[in-house]
């Protein structure tokens, strides 16, 4: 299954695997989207799978917020452990 990404009020909600073949598809596509708006959530609620890239993923898409000192969240379901992987992060 693909990655879909849908938007409702600066809202994006991610469905799907976000894996290996998705990951640097997403990368690109919230990195346009953090030009564009100067605050972004991504809701992971109906993402089936992530594997080790899609982690990667996010940590590259949070750690670019921390840089350029853009207001990033990342919610949903399973967000545990995406926080877990998250919180060690700074932007040195």
């Amino acid at each position: 299954m693909a990655l879909t990404i849908t938007e409702n009020n600066k809202t994006f909600y991610l469905s799907g695997k976000l894996n290996e073949v998705t990951s640097d598809s997403l990368i690109m596509h919230i990195k346009y989207l953090m030009k564009v708006y100067d605050e972004l959530t991504l809701n992971i609620d109906e993402v089936s799978e992530i594997d080790a890239n899609g982690v990667r993923a996010l940590k590259m898409l949070y750690k670019n917020a921390l840089i350029n000192n853009d207001i990033f969240h990342i919610v949903g379901y399973g967000c545990k452990e995406v926080y877990d992987e998250l919180r060690h992060i700074n932007a040195a």
